[in-house]
């Protein structure tokens, strides 16, 4: 019930089922588990979606690499967009939604993320989605995209910040020693199914700018620019490839 039901009916008690499932949830929410696992469902980009412990919980500054994608993409533009890592499919279904003639690529590696990210892409009726099950950009190797989107693992193996997200997917935040192997991996391979004139666009830690640029250049990304979120952190790294 919505807190104003509360307010409006201070004389209804709990029945005994109604208290003890309140109990098991409260239970639940003590032990660190996050609400939108405990109620199923996360709002990102102005839709409810669907998520499990098999996907990230969606966050609000991860809105920031939808915005810059949108910025790139034109409104009546029919381009071939992906989202590498898509989890629940958040960022290529905020994307799909604003910009319908586009068709727009999810992929992940995990297929109990993918059956989640599917049940939300049939319940926005999107037909401008397609999900890929597969590692980064091996399922799509044949293809290309003008515009490709990441918000990949990030955080350092050792970082005492994932004992505090103990209920999220691991795999979807950990990236090695330096929380860097899957950035490593898309500025190695997502040349390779850029269009001509693409961009590539990727969430990051706030302390990675100058080592997610460092990668970039080092792969013969051009033009690298990092954009910081509503909190002032360096957020979302922008950068194009030279065709070298």
């Amino acid at each position: 019930m919505p807190r104003s039901y509360l307010f409006a009916h201070p004389e209804d008690e709990l029945d005994d089922l109604t208290a003890e499932r309140f109990a098991s949830v409260l239970a639940r929410r003590l032990g660190g588990e996050p609400m939108a696992y405990i109620m199923g469902t996360k709002e990102f980009w102005s839709h409810q979606l669907l998520v499990s412990p098999a996907t990230l919980v969606p966050r609000p500054e991860t809105e920031l690499l939808v915005e810059l994608a949108l910025r790139e993409i034109p409104r009546k533009a029919e381009w071939q967009i992906i989202d590498l890592g898509t989890g629940s499919g958040a960022i290529a279904i905020a994307i799909a939604g604003e910009r319908r003639m586009c068709q727009v690529t999810g992929v992940d590696i995990s297929a109990d993320a993918l059956a989640v990210a599917r049940e939300n892409v049939r319940m926005l009726a999107l037909g401008n989605v397609e999900l890929e099950l597969g590692s980064w950009t091996e399922p799509v190797r044949e293809r290309r995209f003008n515009v490709i989107v990441s918000n990949p693992p990030y955080v350092r193996s050792d970082d005492e910040a994932l004992r505090k997200l103990q209920h999220e997917p691991q795999s979807a935040l950990a990236a090695g020693e330096d929380g860097l192997d899957a950035i490593r991996a898309l500025a190695a391979e997502c040349s390779a199914i850029l269009a001509d004139a693409g961009v590539l666009l990727i969430e990051h830690g706030a302390e990675q700018p100058a080592s997610v640029a460092g990668l970039l250049e080092e792969h013969g990304w051009t033009d690298i620019y990092c954009h910081n979120d509503l909190a002032g952190l360096p957020r979302v790294t922008v950068a194009r490839w030279d065709g070298k």
